[in-house]
């Protein structure tokens, strides 16, 4: 089928907040409603415009929380509406399925992201097999059917930290300079938030002291076979975890016939996605499989991007990633360069949409004017997360100054 090239007409995202804080009255459509609104309003196009909404959302148990955005967002009643649950891939890969929409001629303008409120998730159990028996309560459904294929995600963490010789300190050094990242960049970040419930900015990135670093509790070792001590030196502290958040992002996909129709001012295109599979036992590593996987197919270098986003739930996985960077030649300071989200939390079918708008934002802070013309002086980004399961999830766009 021949496909037309997609653009993104504006991005924005709320403040992500932790578990329990300002968002913790808001289900999922009231977070991310006031986004979906902003969003229109920047690109300056009316709500009954948009012909679909795709909502990735992880920890909502059912309904269709796409469909309550379109709903509480205002749009109009014919709007489609699609929720997508791929877990931590589920805000990229709903992105994914929107932009195939307009390439495919299926849509014209497609409101996509992800939005979690993990403070009002509800709670979860299993139903009586028989009769006097109790509902049995649970944390977190199975994501492989092999028990031994699907270790608590803390332990997957400890196992790759161990084996690839990322000592606790080391893991811990890199969450304090995602922090101090994160804080520097507040002022630049602010510009990509919609207010919500009157929060304006990320809760969560902290100054960190060596002390309070040595405070932390691990909260995970290995059980491979070490000593204790050396075990004790690859845990997984607290404070190198991406913490629980409720947050929503969402990005304006575009056809060129809209373009045109709505005098739309497109900041990006959508080159490509991947989406992939590998061993359940150890899913952080697949978001570095998705994205290399996408570069290779796309002909792109990683010296070649401009932006680059992981969504670190785990300090090991950035380490992961720097030492591919410096391996290819490439400028690791463009990883996560304001934080990612081991500063900022982890709202899970909303964090990798929230990489993805901090793609954009960075490569739209990088318009040059020249002789009175904005033109790209860097053009690639690329977004990426891991989800538990086995999943990777990579996604490439490309700065453009396409006027209409």
């Amino acid at each position: 089928m021949p496909t037309s090239p997609v653009f993104i007409a504006s991005h924005a995202r709320s403040a992500v907040v932790p578990v329990g804080g300002a968002f913790k009255h808001l289900h999922t459509h009231e977070i991310a409603a006031p986004v979906l609104q902003g969003l229109l309003q920047r690109a300056g196009l009316p709500a009954d415009a948009v012909n679909a909404v795709v909502l990735g959302n992880a920890l909502g148990a059912g309904g269709n929380p796409a469909r309550m955005l379109a709903l509480a967002g205002q749009l109009p009643l014919h709007c489609a509406a699609y929720s997508v649950d791929t877990q931590c891939c589920a805000g990229l890969d709903a992105i994914a399925l929107g932009a195939s929409l307009v390439a495919s001629g299926q849509a014209e303008v497609v409101v996509s992201g992800g939005a979690e409120a993990w403070s009002r998730a509800p709670i979860r159990a299993t139903r009586p097999l028989h009769a006097g028996d109790s509902a049995a309560p649970y944390e977190r459904p199975p994501f492989a059917p092999a028990p031994h294929e699907d270790p608590d995600l803390l332990l997957a963490a400890a196992r790759y930290a161990a084996s690839a010789g990322y000592s606790r300190a080391v893991q811990d050094s890199y969450a304090a300079a995602s922090h101090a990242r994160a804080l520097a960049g507040a002022a630049v970040v602010a510009s990509e938030i919609i207010p919500v419930a009157g929060v304006v900015q990320d809760a969560f990135p902290r100054v960190l002291s060596q002390r309070q670093l040595d405070r932390m509790p691990a909260v995970a070792q290995t059980d491979a076979d070490m000593t204790d001590e050396a075990r004790r030196d690859h845990a997984v502290s607290t404070v190198a975890i991406s913490p629980k958040a409720d947050a929503a992002a969402l990005v304006l996909l575009v056809s060129e016939t809209a373009c045109r129709r709505w005098g739309l001012q497109p900041s990006a295109q959508w080159l490509g996605h991947q989406s992939l599979g590998g061993p359940p036992a150890m899913p952080l590593v697949l978001a570095l499989d998705a994205a290399q996987t996408l570069l290779q197919r796309e002909g792109i270098g990683w010296s070649q991007l401009a932006a680059i986003e992981l969504h670190d739930a785990f300090a090991v996985q950035g380490l992961q990633w720097q030492a591919l960077l410096q391996g290819q030649g490439a400028d690791a300071s463009l990883l996560n360069r304001h934080g990612g989200g081991i500063a900022r939390g982890h709202p899970i079918g909303a964090s990798a949409a929230v990489a993805l708008v901090r793609v954009l934002a960075d490569l739209q802070q990088s318009l040059q004017t020249v002789h009175g013309v904005t033109a790209p002086s860097a053009s690639l980004g690329l977004a990426a997360v891991a989800g538990a399961g086995g999943l990777g999830s990579a996604a490439l766009v490309r700065q453009t100054a396409l006027l209409y």
